[in-house]
This record gives C-alpha cells, structure tokens and sequence, in this order.
C-alpha cells in the first residue's frame, strides 16, 4: 500500500460522518464569513469535515466534485482542511472561492485559479441613498411610492410559491430553480434568514430573503440570495426592497450588506495562475450567453449600489475544464 493509500483511508476513518448537524451550525456562526457559507447548508450538500478546524461542502454530477465557496473554518485553517481535502478528492472543482485559497491550491496541487466573478460588499455604517451615481435608486423608489408599494418584514411565506414561480417563468432558465451557485428558496435550516415582502394593494408583488453571515457567533452581515418580483410589476422592486432592508439592518448595527455572486464580471487583465482559454470562454459567454442568464442585467443591479467589489474565483485542474463546467452546470440547473 501506498503512502498516499494509507494517508487516503486514514482521512476516510476520521471524516466520515465527524459532525452531526448542530456541530455544523456551530462552525458556521463561527467561521461562515464568506457569502455562501449559509448556502453550504442547503439539501443535497456533501460534507468534508475535520474536527476541531471546519468542514468543507460539496455536491458531485456525472462523477466530479464540486466545492462551494471557501472552507467554514478560520482562515488560518484553511491550507490544512484544503490539503486533506484534496488529497481525498483530487479532482475537485472549487466554485467561488476566494484569493488565498486560490493561491494554495495552485502553490500547492498546480491547481489553475480563474476567476469566476464579482462580489460586492457595502459598508451599511456609510450607507445612504444621496450621491449622483445612485439616482437610479431614487427613482427607483419614487416610482414604486407612486405605485402605492409598502414594504414590511415577515416571518412567514406570503404568496411566496405563486410570485416565485410566475417570476420563474420569465427568467431565460424557465425549468427549475437554480441550485448550488443559489440555494433554493426552501431549505430546511432556516435560522436568522430574514424575509421582506414589497406589496401592492394589500397583496405581494415581490420579496428578498437575506441570508446571515457571520464571524465568531455575530451576523456582520446579509446576503440577499433569493429574490422574486410579480412579473406584472418588476421596475424598482428589487431597489425598493434592497433599500428598506439595508436601512433596517443599519439600525440594527449590522455592520455590512453583502450583495453575494455576480457571475462573470471580469477583470480582462490576465492573472498568472488563471487559466487563458477559460478566461477568454468566459468573456465570450458574458458578452452572447444571455440567453442562458442575465448575466449583464444583473451586473448592472448590483453595480448601482456602489458596492465595494472584489474578485472570486473557480479553481480547476484541467487549463479549459469543458467537461467540468458542463457539469457544473447541470448541477446547478443552468441547462
């Protein structure tokens, strides 16, 4: 037996089956500080975990793996939950990931570290609507005023299935919510997701709901990752509901907003560990691929809020992974 059969099944012994679900919640409420680390909890999800540092989550299609988001782990702990993971999934995709753990991964496997999109985080303690750039906003707001919209947080669904699936039926992905990359709208864990519904004439016509984000057991943040809009009513939902919440969260003390994935919003320049084939595919697919998704639509939602943006990441071992990313895009449901 090999060396690395031997370190193989010993990480097999001491991960399989190490956390129970609680012990998971522990870990994200103290290390869940990436966007989608409240998503690594959605159905469906694989766990690696290791005691005493984290756990790390994954789905597989057609026989690969698929990692999202960085480890929930302290991020000093991330090279040793990584490099055991590795070891035992060598043919790992890593989705949305960030900086360091692109550089080890390709310090340490050669693994190439291409990014993948955009994120976006603002500052809620400077947060206001004023400024020439955030008009859009404004008006936005002032429209949906007009209209009669109120805005008011819930704790229970409200016509929630119904706006979901005629808003469904408007996207260019008509045949199933979107999984993975987002985590469906029903999970089973639910605590401190918060739910804010836009109505109109006494019924809803939309809503946002965050998810926490958090670091050493405090929510330092939310992510909205799921939105819907009646489909007879779209213009200045999304800001409407956007701008409440963020006000409500300010008064709150929350100390930030995170506005989560925006796929494919690129730097051009060309970073050494990325992968050139990869990076070009992915600007044609940003440039003609709306018919899959909105990809420039929802980049220019997001842009009006003057986020402070920052890269992520899809780390693969392969220097154009075609297969990979079909794959990829079957689990989320994307084709």
């Amino acid at each position: 037996m090999t060396n690395q059969s031997i370190a193989l099944n010993r990480l097999d012994t001491i991960t399989k089956g190490a956390f129970d679900f609680s012990e998971r919640v522990d870990y994200l409420k103290k290390f869940g500080v990436h966007s989608q680390s409240f998503s690594t909890l959605q159905p469906g999800m694989d766990y690696f975990d290791l005691p005493g540092v984290g756990y790390i989550g994954y789905m597989k299609k057609w026989g690969m793996t698929f990692v999202l988001s960085d480890p929930v782990a302290a991020p000093e702990n991330f090279e040793l939950i990584l490099e055991r993971f590795h070891l035992q999934h060598p043919n790992a995709c890593y989705i949305q990931v960030s900086k360091p753990v692109v550089d080890f991964l390709h310090r340490r496997f050669g693994l190439f570290g291409t990014q993948f999109g955009s994120e976006s985080r603002i500052d809620l303690g400077n947060w206001s609507l004023s400024g020439k750039k955030k008009q859009i906003l404004r008006t936005a707001l002032n429209q949906a005023e007009k209209s009669g919209i109120t805005v008011k947080e819930r704790f229970s669904d409200d016509h929630t299935r119904e706006i979901s699936e005629a808003w469904i039926r408007t996207r260019k992905c008509k045949s199933n919510e979107i999984r993975f990359l987002i985590r469906p709208m029903q999970m089973d864990y639910r605590e401190n997701e918060r739910h804010f519904y836009a109505y109109q004439d006494g019924k809803a016509v939309g809503f946002i709901y965050f998810d926490p984000i958090y670091h050493n057991n405090k929510i330092i943040s939310y992510v909205p990752n799921i939105s819907r809009a009646n489909a007879n009513f779209r213009q200045g939902i999304f800001y409407t509901l956007m701008a409440h919440a963020m006000e409500v969260f300010k008064e709150e003390g929350v100390p930030y907003l995170d506005l989560g994935l925006i796929p494919l919003s690129l730097d051009k320049a060309l970073e050494p560990q990325e992968g050139r084939m990869l990076k070009g595919l992915m600007h044609k697919l940003y440039e003609h691929g709306n018919f899959l998704y909105n990809f420039k639509g929802l980049e220019f939602t997001k842009s009006r809020f003057r986020g402070q943006g920052f890269k992520t990441y899809c780390c693969h071992r392969r220097s154009l992974p075609v297969l990979e990313f079909l794959a990829m895009f079957k689990l989320t449901r994307l084709l």
